[in-house]
This record gives structure tokens, C-alpha cells and sequence, in this order.
């Protein structure tokens, strides 16, 4: 198997958005965000270099990881306009309903976040069987099931971490227990678009 590279312009990108993500926080004492998101960012970032090294992923795999990595420390930390729509306290992108009062920016991040990670299970699954075994593994419903049911797993990671950050910090943009559910559910519509990509793509 060919060594994995680390394309230097993803790593740019991330790099300048940490940069500026840490420095925003920083000026606006947004301690939901030092203390927990970034950190795990950087923790997490790691998890997926490791991985890459071994899984090689696609560009435009990382490119989704970085792309959501920029969208959501863009939702925690830019404030919305004033007159734009949005739910609860904190008037930034997360709050924002994007259509209505049925669809949250927060939503859009958790479908496409954990969208790619049933991607990321699949190639790293592929990539695998192919050095176990020596095989080409094809999609198939029972594979993708497995992916989508990962990227649901990986979701309610990240709700946990969430409710970590409640437990820790006395004000937090994270919701009560409607918005875990609608969470989770845009988790489950964003794995699920992942997985019939995946099945159709071959």
C-alpha cells in the first residue's frame, strides 16, 4: 500500500481557521469553546492523521473533515445579523433557522459532520479487508448499515462531549433534550445520505 500524504494545503486551511477560531474565542471569553471544543478538536484532528497514515483516505474525505471542523467553529463563534431569525439566547450561526422554524444551521453541520464519518468508517473498512485480505470490498446493504450504524455511534459521542461541556460550564449554547433529539435525528438523515452516496458510488 502506498504511503498516505498529508496534503499541506488542508493542513494550511485548518491551521489558519484554528488560529483564528482559538483567537475569536479568546476575545470573546467563549469558555465552552476553549475548554472543550477546541481540545477535542485538536484531539480529534489527531485521531484521523493517525488513521489516515494507516487508511490513506481520499482528498475529498479530508477536505469534509476540514470543511466541517471550519463550519463549526464558524457556528459557535460568528453572530448573526441583527433582524436574521434564530432560537434560544445566543444569537450566533448555530441559532440561526435557516428555513422556517423546522431546519437550525446546527442541524446542516451535524447531517454533513456525521455524514462524513460513515464515510470515514467505510474507507477505513475498505482499506482493511483490502490489507487483510487482499480484497476489493464492494458496498453492499449490510456494509453500509454497519457505516451508517458508526456514524450514528460517533454522533452520540459528540452529544456526550456536549453534555460534558453543560456539566462543566455554567452557560452553554448546547440545548436541552429536544434539541439532543433533533440532533441525533440530523445525525441519522446526514449518515443515511452518506451511506446511499457510498452504495450508488461503488
Amino acid at each position: 500500500m502506498r504511503k498516505a500524504k498529508y496534503p499541506r494545503s488542508i493542513i494550511l486551511a485548518v491551521a489558519l481557521y484554528l488560529v483564528a477560531a482559538i483567537s475569536a474565542a479568546v476575545t470573546q471569553q467563549n469558555w465552552e469553546f476553549l475548554k472543550v471544543y477546541i481540545p477535542f478538536f485538536i484531539i480529534f484532528a489527531g485521531v484521523v492523521a493517525l488513521m489516515h497514515a494507516r487508511v490513506d483516505f481520499s482528498n475529498f474525505l479530508l477536505w469534509c473533515f476540514a470543511f466541517w471542523g471550519a463550519i463549526h467553529f464558524a457556528g459557535g463563534l460568528v453572530s448573526l445579523p441583527d433582524g436574521w431569525d434564530f432560537d434560544g439566547e445566543n444569537q450566533v450561526l448555530y441559532s440561526w433557522w435557516v428555513a422556517g422554524k423546522w431546519l437550525k444551521y446546527d442541524h446542516c453541520v451535524h447531517s454533513f459532520g456525521f455524514g462524513a464519518c460513515t464515510w470515514l468508517t467505510w474507507e477505513a473498512l475498505r482499506a482493511s479487508v483490502q490489507q487483510r485480505l487482499g480484497r476489493k470490498l464492494f458496498p453492499s446493504l449490510g456494509m453500509i448499515a454497519l457505516c451508517v450504524f458508526a456514524g450514528m455511534g460517533l454522533g452520540a459521542l459528540n452529544e456526550i462531549i456536549e453534555f460534558v461541556a453543560v456539566l462543566i460550564i455554567p452557560e452553554t449554547n448546547v440545548g436541552g433534550y429536544v434539541n439532543t433529539g433533533w440532533d441525533l435525528m440530523a445525525n441519522l438523515a446526514g449518515c443515511l445520505f452518506a451511506g446511499i452516496l457510498i452504495l450508488f458510488r461503488g
